[in-house]
């Protein structure tokens, strides 16, 4: 079998020279092409096309093809560029460096202070304070004495919301011997809201997800703080919604502090009440704390008409008496008015506002000739909260009347300047 095999291959070979029917090519006609080709030879001014053709013809002779020099002149391909004539290299540049939008982009005179400002206060409304306290420690070191002057404000006010009192008392030293004037002083009244140095807010309650009786610390926590008569402010951004037992306590809690006068802050409430109120239909009477829930909710964050006509629903439903409309105190006014000088009718916020809204904002500032927004008791701004706040103050603004926008600390009055806040309202800082 292996000898057969081997038998094969040899078959095989001849199949190669078989299909040599090449040899074929050398025909004596080719000599007339020869001759073709050597007449360009001798008038170099022939026609290109006539050259191509020739050199055709030599592919079946190849001995032919070697003294071909006349391809030399195929350089002449070099016209294609000239055929592309319309595009000029020199047009497009000046067109591109005569560009408005080089013009626009190009600016000289960006001044690196307010650049390095802007840079710590959005990480310090973003809630990044190690961040921003480690900036601001570079700055003031870097910008000595009063050209720095916003730098060691933002960084006093800032160890002031954190509770260090240590690096507070350590940057006054610093700050006279650099600015040669006396440095701001610990204020007592603002650090008794404020969480203690790497500790929790004890005036700050979060209200998240959904809250049954298996997760209702948070409302335990808020229970203990009222009956401690503290002031307190209660972060509902993340709530979802929560069933008729913490409904319950909840309005409840919050109706016993609105009779007391207590200062309960909601933040971020909105979201949470229009859910509520959506879910409730009039004329089905099931959900009663909720709904009572929701009174509560609108006698804070709504407006009469609104909490009136919710307040017949409910008489309907349950056939019951609704609770009356109260106008409730802003938030803040009783430290406002604990604290020396006259009382006045500005509008109170307390806390860190994030993702605030201030649906009710323009309705509370028509009742003032002069509206009045105090932030003394504000800790923090987000960026969320302070594009609302340009919106709902803008078409006041627009309308002819003035805004002030008191006390704000230094962190926050800087952000209020970067979103432009300063153009609707009149913003006044205290003297340091």
């Amino acid at each position: 079998m292996v000898f057969s095999f081997f038998k094969k291959q040899p078959n095989k070979m001849p199949e190669r020279p078989a299909a040599r029917p090449r040899p074929v090519e050398p025909q004596p006609e080719a000599k007339p092409a020869e001759a073709a080709v050597e007449m360009p030879v001798k008038a170099p001014a022939a026609p290109l096309p006539d050259l191509e053709f020739s050199t055709s013809a030599p592919l079946a002779s190849p001995p032919a093809a070697a003294p071909q020099k006349p391809p030399a002149p195929a350089p002449v391909a070099a016209p294609e560029p000239a055929a592309d004539e319309g595009f000029s290299i020199d047009d497009f540049d000046s067109d591109f460096t005569n560009s408005s939008v080089m013009g626009i982009d190009v600016e000289h005179d960006v001044d690196p202070l307010q650049s390095c400002v802007e840079q710590v206060v959005v990480l310090y409304a973003n809630g990044q304070d190690a961040a921003a306290r480690s900036l601001l420690e570079t700055f003031v070191r870097s910008y000595r004495g009063l050209e720095g002057k916003r730098f060691w404000m933002l960084l006093f006010d800032l160890l002031q919301i954190g509770g260090d009192r240590a690096a507070f008392e350590k940057l006054g030293v610093d700050y006279a011997e650099a600015c040669e004037s006396s440095p701001p002083t610990w204020s007592q009244e603002v650090t008794a809201s404020l969480p203690l140095a790497g500790g929790p807010a004890v005036s700050k309650v979060f209200l998240q997800g959904v809250l049954t009786s298996e997760s209702a610390l948070p409302v335990d926590e808020l229970a203990r703080l009222i009956a401690q008569k503290a002031d307190i402010s209660v972060d509902c951004a993340k709530l979802i919604g929560c069933d008729d037992e913490i409904a319950a306590q909840l309005a409840d809690l919050l109706l016993r502090a609105r009779k007391q006068s207590l200062t309960v802050g909601l933040l971020g409430a909105e979201a949470f009440m229009e859910r509520l109120n959506e879910r409730l239909v009039a004329g089905d009477a099931v959900h009663e704390p909720a709904w009572r829930l929701l009174l509560e909710l609108l006698q804070r964050h709504g407006t009469q008409d609104r909490f009136e006509e919710r307040a017949v629903d409910y008489a309907v439903t349950f056939e019951l008496s609704p609770p009356s409309w109260e106008t409730a105190k802003p938030a803040g006014a009783k430290a406002a008015a604990a604290s020396p000088g006259p009382a006045d009718d500005a509008h109170y916020f307390v806390g860190e506002l994030k993702a605030c809204r201030f649906e009710d904002l323009p309705q509370v500032l028509e009742r003032y000739s002069l509206p009045i927004l105090d932030f003394s008791r504000v800790t923090r701004l987000d960026f969320i909260s302070a594009g609302q706040l340009v919106n709902r103050l803008a078409p006041i603004k627009a309308a002819g009347r003035e805004i002030v926008i008191r006390s704000p600390n230094h962190l926050v009055a800087e952000l209020m300047a970067v979103v432009g806040l300063n153009k609707q309202a009149r913003i006044i800082v205290p003297k340091s």
